[in-house]
């Protein structure tokens, strides 16, 4: 199980253990991402597969934990620390076999923990 804080949720972010995040709006710094299709944890590894719709040509993306700064579940709402444009430059999820793949997600993982404002990994 991997302890790098970049696949899991802050202490601050009102994520609930258990909690079904499926049809939650994704909203960045900057604009809407999309809506959660599911949520992921192969080997310690919780993610979100968010479909983006139209403004990225209707692709999903894997966005980690760790980038999730909080959770509105009056309003199912998701919002995250990074850019529409940051999130569009993600290293490209094509199918949900990636979400097993240890190259892929380690590439991801790199991606996002190298964002301005994401915070520290834990050691």
């Amino acid at each position: 199980m991997s302890a790098d804080s970049i696949w899991s949720y802050g202490p601050t972010t009102g994520h609930v253990e258990g909690q079904d995040l499926t049809g939650y709006t994704v909203d960045s710094t900057d604009g809407t991402i999309g809506v959660a299709e599911r949520e992921a944890d192969p080997a310690g590894m919780l993610h979100l597969v968010v479909d983006t719709a139209v403004w990225a040509f209707g692709r999903s993306v894997l966005v980690p934990a760790g980038t999730v700064t909080g959770i509105d579940t009056e309003n199912r709402t998701i919002t995250v620390a990074c850019t529409r444009s940051e999130v569009k430059g993600a290293p490209r999820f094509e199918t949900d076999s990636e979400t097993l793949d240890p190259d892929y997600l380690t590439r991801v993982a790199a991606y996002y923990r190298d964002l301005p404002g994401q915070r520290t990994p834990a050691s």
